[in-house]
């Protein structure tokens, strides 16, 4: 066998999961799923002499997504003829079929002489990696003539990784370089082309261009992999639980069918692919699943949801697994196990992914990773993360650097809140999949603060579009498991501004608001949660009836979901309705719009009304995930200590220890702790032991001077950008210019005989 041959084999059984049991059970669902697929395909395809397109709803006449749509559907139908064990297997006037089907797209619709017209994607890469797929699934039944036409198409539209074809000055980034990567090199596999595989390889690394869009190096702005685990794409969006996910998913391909082959990638910084799975990845995989705070678009892709997205993730996980050398393998196996037997990635996973999956379930001596806990802050796209054994909660929020949003291409109409601190909790696998984006009130999205006016779709005049408010101030502080985060909001197209701040601990989520100030004669809302939910609530003890309330409250209960609680009790408003609409609303893209079905689900919505124009209005409130009604009309152990534009603070017991978290946005004060400028800081007292972490989320101070009002007489430790003068009341200089909202610690300790 040649090696190409041996890389067709290999790429063949990438897609197709070969070889396997078609008679072991665990297949039954897959094979099924892919049977039903291609069947539904199969009897509604055009095979008339005279047709004009293959689909009657992808009819061929401009659209480029019926291009791409079409080659992908063509796909689905060789991947089934490929795959042992399905009914159309090896059915031979299936092939011909698809023989015939193919030269008629490459004859009416996707050839080496037509001009790109519409979107740039579905023909550089959609129908590029669709095609050049089912060349190979394939392959032994392709006359060379047609395998030479169809090689010429995708030469047309994807020629190299490096640059957009029909901008040939443009470099890709990210995702789209990966992408491409990967179908220059199954191009040259298909073509016996050693210089394309070398030119797919070299693509990664971005070796034209010395390495300037490499994939394989940490970014300081733009698109790509940042140091503290960001990924961003489209120069300002969060969007690891999207293009990150492709990006993963196309390199873990190459990485695994070029290893071992005479195009091994070799690029010592490939690393960075390597790190990122527990760096960028693992913190956003909740069970399984991909937290909807960084799919951007995505969350409005009915046929694409956050357990799609997990599944991708995972499985690209085990990809790179194959090839990775150790401690990696192992550790991704590991964590790939704790994902898979928690979530459900066996119930939604094709042929190749269970074949994969199957193989570290099965392995007795692979220990499946537990849940994580911890708090990540990625200051470098705004996201905020907070993992417990039982729950976990994600903050989106926006700035000046990282967009509020994005939409465009039939996608995301109703996005406009998305980074407005919206707070995501998760205390079960459903919430946020079923049905969760068509049905919630976009106007209402839990943690945000909103002018109440009316908004039309969320629209780009071309292509997709990103839209940022003008605050600097985002972000926040980590030290070890705790978090502070805090957002200046600046609402665009209205006068509404606020602070916003949020401390993350053990049992809950302190949720604080001050300076709520708006002039435009609207309404201003608060949302502190809007609930799928046919679970009841209590709201100081006595079950809400009816579907509206309105009562000064101490706190809350929601069946399924936990506690509220209202320090001092607050004016809460309280909903239950159910809503109704479809997927088709928000998203009605070219390939990717939603079914235009009815769906409807039940919603608990809480908040509070500012009234309008409010001047400095205010709120606090706790989450508290997974709390019964008992613990939560019980909760103790949280102060609130300041809760002002100035400063937002809190002191809470967490087990032994004690915790103060806090928001200055100004010099000044709060319990015990004096900051010289503006800053988020975070102090532990644990034994003889006092821990410091402190940022600057608006990226504009460059010292900040703290001091403590208990002594510390040692220093333990602390970055090379921390000064600590210890003392009865000890001083604390942080060097803030340049971090870009990064987190700096300090450790003192208390007694004298520790200095060092």
């Amino acid at each position: 066998m040649t090696e190409f041959a041996a890389l067709r084999a290999k790429a063949t059984a990438m897609l197709t999961g070969a070889p396997f049991d078609p008679a072991d059970p665990a297949f039954a669902a897959p094979i099924a799923r892919l049977d039903a697929s291609a069947t539904a395909l199969r009897d509604t395809i055009d095979l008339s002499p005279g047709r004009t397109f293959l689909w009657p709803d992808l009819p061929l006449k401009g659209a480029s997504g019926d291009i791409s749509s079409s080659h992908q559907r063509l796909r689905t139908l060789a991947t089934a003829w490929a795959t042992p064990g399905s009914k159309l297997h090896d059915d031979a006037r299936l092939a011909t079929e698809l023989l015939n089907a193919l030269d008629f797209l490459y004859a009416r619709a996707y050839n080496e002489t037509k001009k790109e017209v519409g979107n740039w994607w579905h023909w550089e890469i959609g129908a590029s990696r669709a095609l050049i797929d089912t060349c190979l699934l394939m392959y032994d039944v392709i006359a060379p003539e047609q395998r030479a036409a169809w090689i010429r198409a995708v030469d047309r539209f994807c020629p190299d990784p490096d640059r957009r074809t029909n901008l040939t000055n443009f470099s890709e980034t990210g995702a789209n370089r990966a992408d491409k990567a990967l179908i220059v090199a199954l191009r040259g596999i298909v073509g016996d082309d050693a210089a394309k595989v070398a030119l797919a390889r070299d693509g990664l690394s971005d070796v034209r261009d010395g390495g300037r869009n490499t994939l394989f190096g940490y970014v300081t702005s733009r698109d790509g992999f940042y140091a503290d685990g960001s990924f961003v794409q489209h120069d300002t969006v969060a969007y690891t639980g999207s293009y990150g996910v492709v990006l993963l998913q196309s390199v873990s391909a190459v990485l695994g069918l070029l290893g071992g082959s005479s195009w091994e990638v070799t690029d010592p910084k490939r690393a960075v692919i390597l790190d990122a799975v527990e760096r960028t990845f693992a913190p956003w995989i909740h069970d399984g699943l991909m937290m909807d705070s960084v799919r951007g678009r995505a969350v409005s892709r009915g046929g694409y949801r956050d357990h799609d997205a997990g599944r991708d993730t995972v499985d690209a996980v085990l990809q790179l697994a194959s090839g990775a050398p150790e401690p990696y393998a192992t550790r991704f196996r590991s964590l790939a196990k704790g994902w898979v037997s928690r979530g459900r990635f066996v119930e939604r996973s094709g042929i190749a992914a269970t074949a994969r999956a199957r193989a570290v379930l099965d392995d007795p001596a692979l220990a499946a990773a537990s849940r994580p806990v911890g708090h990540h802050v990625f200051a470098d796209m705004n996201r905020v993360v907070h993992r417990r054994t039982d729950w976990s909660f994600a903050l989106s929020l926006d700035s000046k650097r990282i967009a509020a949003y994005e939409c465009g291409n039939g996608e995301n109409y109703r996005a406009w809140y998305q980074g407005d601190g919206v707070t995501y909790l998760y205390t079960d696998l459903d919430h946020y999949s079923a049905d969760y984006w068509p049905t919630v009130d976009s106007y209402r999205l839990p943690g945000t603060t909103v002018d109440t006016r009316p908004r039309d779709p969320a629209v780009s005049v071309s292509g997709t579009g990103t839209f940022r408010p003008s605050n600097a101030w985002a972000g926040g502080a980590v030290l070890g498991g705790y978090g502070v985060a805090s957002l200046e909001l600046m609402a665009m197209g209205t006068t509404l501004t606020a602070r916003k701040s949020w401390i993350c601990l053990d049992d809950a989520v302190v949720c604080l608001g001050a300076g709520i100030t708006s002039t435009d004669g609207r309404t201003i809302e608060t949302i502190v949660d809007n609930r799928g939910t046919t679970g009841v609530l209590v709201v100081d003890g006595v079950p809400a009836q009816g579907a509206e309330g309105s009562s000064v409250s101490s706190w809350a209960h929601l069946e399924g979901v936990g506690g509220y609680v209202f320090p001092g009790g607050a004016p809460l408003r309280t909903l239950r309705e159910v809503r109704t609409d479809t997927w088709r609303a928000i998203n009605d893209g070219a390939d990717t719009g939603g079914a235009g079905g009815p769906v409807s689900r039940e919603y608990v919505t809480l908040w509070f009304d500012h009234g309008a124009d409010p001047t400095g209005a205010s709120y606090a409130y706790l989450l508290l995930p997974h709390a019964t009604a008992e613990q939560t009309a019980a909760h103790a152990g949280v102060e609130i200590l300041a809760n002002s534009a100035e400063v937002q603070a809190v002191a809470a017991q967490q087990g032994k220890d004690r915790l103060f978290a806090a928001t200055f946005w100004s010099a000044g004060e709060a319990g015990g702790v004096t900051a010289s400028a503006s800053c988020a800081v975070l102090v532990r007292r644990a034994g003889d032991h006092v821990s410091l972490a402190v940022s600057d989320p608006s990226r504009t101070v460059d010292t900040v001077t703290l001091t403590l009002d208990h002594p510390a007489h040692g220093v333990a430790g602390a970055d090379d950008t921390v000064t600590v003068r210890p003392g009865r009341n000890p001083t604390i200089t942080v060097g803030l210019a340049g971090s870009r909202g990064h987190t700096h610690t300090a450790e003192l300790t208390v007694g004298r005989h520790r200095e060092g």
